[in-house]
């Protein structure tokens, strides 16, 4: 759900730089007692998987010798890090991953995901991902928009499932992130969520942030960047309280629907994270689904509109929760 930056005119963006040395540091008072991975990784930016597999290689030493990751540091130790994580690789084509495409031309292909697939490589998920089954596919993704996320102009969560589209060629590139930009892609997703919401439809217009108190998950913030979600209520359902909703993206923001509805009171089932994994309901994910995708055809210019039916795991969820519904709920 995560629109990406707009394209660079003079070419892809060029790989990042190797991180700098990180010159040794004397541990404060505010984090007296944090393990050293932890710490490590709020004073350098790193990821604390980064860090913990330098900590694991013996590059973080404190007070001259090296330390597990689980080791507390005192305020007053010296901590020295003796190497810097590796510039990464762009990923590569892995045959193994299945790809399943909706429609597929010279310029851009559309395709399913399956909940559980992360859609590029990142920290934790090096191998594996929605990409590098395209790039078995079409090898010429590679050199389309940024190196480390080829092709790639939107996001879905890793537990979402439904409709992506992905750029073959550095037009459709242009094209789908100016249009992405313009905010001319329709994107609605099948969202079921917690409780009975007050109106039939409604619009949360909330700016989103990195949260502060959890760095892995977003927020409602006042700083935070503009973000807007329509919903429509679909169904109800009364044992145990909760309603299907059709929700449209207005703007692109990392967990914005999560996040959206949560902020509101009516987090999505299944959504442990933001508060919506409860025991009434059994849902092995996130009830959130992608389900129709329309964008204008970057070469010709023609309107295609795509819709991908539930996925069996949360059919499943709908049809335990049917004979509940309220008389006269769509």
């Amino acid at each position: 759900m995560n629109e990406r930056g707009r394209p660079d005119a003079a070419g892809p963006p060029e790989p990042p730089e190797p991180p700098e040395p990180v010159e040794p540091f004397v541990v404060p008072e505010p984090l007296d007692g944090e393990r050293v991975d932890r710490a490590v990784a709020l004073g350098t930016g790193w990821s604390r998987a980064v860090v913990a597999r330098l900590v694991d290689a013996g590059e973080v030493l404190v007070g001259g010798r090296p330390v597990a990751r689980s080791r507390r540091l005192r305020a007053g130790e010296v901590v020295e890090v003796r190497a810097a994580p590796a510039v990464p690789a762009p990923p590569g084509p892995e045959p193994g991953v299945p790809v399943a495409v909706r429609h597929e031309d010279a310029d851009v292909v559309v395709v399913a995901k399956p909940a559980g697939l992360v859609v590029h490589p990142g920290a934790g998920h090096e191998h594996g991902t929605l990409v590098n089954g395209l790039l078995a596919r079409h090898p010429e993704i590679a050199g389309v928009g940024d190196p480390y996320r080829p092709g790639i102009v939107h996001r879905l969560d890793r537990d979402t499932s439904g409709l992506l589209v992905v750029a073959r060629s550095a037009r459709a590139y242009e094209s789908l992130v100016g249009q992405l930009a313009r905010r001319s892609v329709e994107r609605r997703y099948v969202a079921l969520v917690w409780g009975h919401l007050p109106a039939a439809r409604g619009l949360v217009d909330a700016p989103i942030g990195r949260s502060q108190a959890r760095r892995t998950r977003m927020a409602v913030r006042d700083e935070g960047k503009e973000a807007r979600t329509e919903y429509e209520v679909r169904e109800v359902f009364d044992a145990p309280a909760c309603s299907l909703l059709e929700c449209r993206l207005r703007t692109g923001r990392t967990h914005q629907i999560r996040v959206h509805l949560a902020a509101i009171g009516h987090p999505v089932v299944g959504d442990a994270p933001y508060g919506g994994a409860r025991d009434p309901i059994p849902c092995p994910r996130p009830f959130l689904h992608a389900a129709v995708l329309a964008f204008d055809h970057p070469a010709t210019g023609e309107r295609l509109r795509f819709e991908e039916p539930l996925p069996a795991d949360l059919r499943a969820v709908l049809d335990a929760l049917r004979p509940s519904a309220r008389p006269g709920a769509r």
